[in-house]
């Protein structure tokens, strides 16, 4: 709250989502009645969280999730469930294939085996036609892991055990690496490491191998803390619990209708509405008001959602002819004054018109005699509603209604609009000939100018070789 107060300058911090209890993996290996056990997330790890498990399988093996401190779970089962991770088969020269397993805690805290793929080398030759990874059996690889987990592989390599599991952990959120024990080498008896393929010298040596990821189904069965009849049973509560909600909801929204609607007029006819509503009318209507605030406290606190529509329905029976009277008032003489507009413009064109203008001449006198008719009967029915209205009151209903006004109005604008908006008849043919003529002849003359503008020259390049001539012959 302080951060996103203006009021308060604090320092940035960042909150990180815990997991509160710690989870392990169990699984079988390859040996006889031996078990495989790596606790995957310690107490207090961060959330989200991923990582992701190496193993190496010849076929298809199972994963067990639990809690790792059963005293410290406040659930009845702390097994959370068993994940099979399927379609793992040998690699075409017999060796154990390399599985990847990535599990994960989620915003929730809750905990799932995501994905698994198996890693299949590829030959050079097919390398062009398949989607192709490269891994880097190196160093390069390593800045993905946990530190704990580092030590774990030198310590089995320098140790001289064959393993089956590596650790790669994926952080999504900043926290501290999880916590190994080292006593982890006795409890992961098959953990394989790069280091441990001295067996192979030349594989050993190649910087980067060409391989694939095949991406493994997984079914998983999960321990649930609740019976399914039961989860259907708070499921169904659950539903029952929102519409009841939304019920009450519903209910006091009517009830608040009411009450808003009593503050809202009560405030009115002291003020725009008084006008509008005669003094009798106006001393019953404000002791409904009141009463109906006051029912509203004492016995109608609590009632149903028909109740407060109903009650709502008879305070507008009276306040809508006094609020209508109202809207009247203001939007009349609007409509009225552009009414009276529309007929004098009409009117003027059909004045102009008699008087010969050329602007309309071009209009028939049919047509025209239809304007004229429409605004006479239209200030006949103008000067009817205006004296009609005037001999009402403002606590009365009016004698004309705005939308009748708008009804005239539109029936005006489409008697009229039409004839008066006639284009005038396009210009004759004939008439368009003349300008070409006259281009035409200006065009001759031009080029009787241009001509003798040519002879012009012929006369002067005829005349110079005379001068030189003539300059010759004074010379000799």
């Amino acid at each position: 709250c302080a951060i996103l107060s203006p009021a308060f300058k604090v320092r940035e911090f960042s909150v990180t989502d815990a997991t509160p209890f710690p989870i392990s993996l169990l699984w079988n290996t390859e040996a006889e009645d031996a078990e495989g056990v790596h606790e995957v997330f310690s107490r207090n790890h961060a959330a989200p969280f991923s990582k992701v498990l190496t193993f190496y399988r010849k076929g298809p093996f199972e994963l067990e999730a639990f809690y790792s401190d059963p005293n410290g779970v406040p659930y009845p089962e702390t097994k959370i469930g068993r994940y099979v991770i399927q379609n793992v088969a040998a690699q075409k020269d017999g060796e154990k294939s390399k599985v990847k397993v990535k599990v994960r805690v989620n915003t929730h805290g809750i905990f799932s085996v995501s994905t698994a793929s198996m890693v299949e080398p590829v030959k050079s030759e097919e390398s062009e036609d398949v989607g192709v990874e490269t891994e880097v059996e190196s160093q390069d690889q390593r800045p993905i892991e946990n530190s704990s987990d580092k030590n774990i592989q030198q310590e089995n390599s320098e140790a001289g055990t064959q393993s089956q599991v590596q650790t790669d952990g994926q952080q999504t959120s900043q926290s501290p690496p999880s916590s190994e024990p080292p006593s982890e080498e006795n409890k992961i008896p098959d953990v394989k490491t790069n280091e441990k393929k001295g067996d192979q010298p030349p594989e050993a040596k190649k910087p980067k191998i060409k391989v694939k990821n095949v991406e493994l189904p997984i079914e998983a069965n999960l321990v649930w803390q609740l019976g399914k009849d039961l989860l259907n049973m708070y499921i169904e509560t659950e539903g029952k619990m929102i519409m009841q909600d939304k019920l009450e909801k519903e209910r006091n929204d009517a009830k608040n209708a009411v009450e808003e609607y009593v503050y809202e007029f009560r405030d009115k006819l002291s003020g725009p509405y008084e006008k509008f509503v005669c003094e009798k009318d106006l001393q019953g209507f404000s002791a409904l008001l009141t009463e109906t605030e006051g029912w509203l406290y004492e016995e109608g606190e609590d009632e149903a959602k028909q109740v407060y529509v109903d009650k709502l329905e008879d305070l507008k029976k009276l306040g809508t002819p006094i609020e209508m009277r109202y809207q009247e008032a203001e939007e009349r003489p609007k409509l009225l004054e552009e009414l009276g507009h529309r007929l004098q413009y009409y009117a003027t064109i059909a004045g102009e018109f008699r008087n010969k203008d050329e602007k309309y001449i071009h209009i028939d006198e049919m047509e025209m005699m239809k304007v004229e008719k429409c605004v006479s009967e239209v200030v006949e029915w103008m000067n009817n509603a205006v004296s009609a209205q005037a001999k009402k009151s403002l606590d009365q209903d009016p004698a004309v209604h705005s939308s009748e006004i708008k009804a005239k109005l539109q029936e005006l604008n489409n008697v009229c609009e039409p004839v008066v908006t006639q284009p005038k008849p396009k210009v004759d043919s004939p008439k368009e000939e003349n300008p070409l003529n006259e281009r035409s002849d200006y065009k001759t003359e031009d080029m009787g100018e241009d001509d003798k503008n040519s002879e012009m020259p012929q006369q002067n390049g005829e005349c110079h070789p005379s001068d030189q001539n003539t300059i010759s012959m004074d010379l000799d």
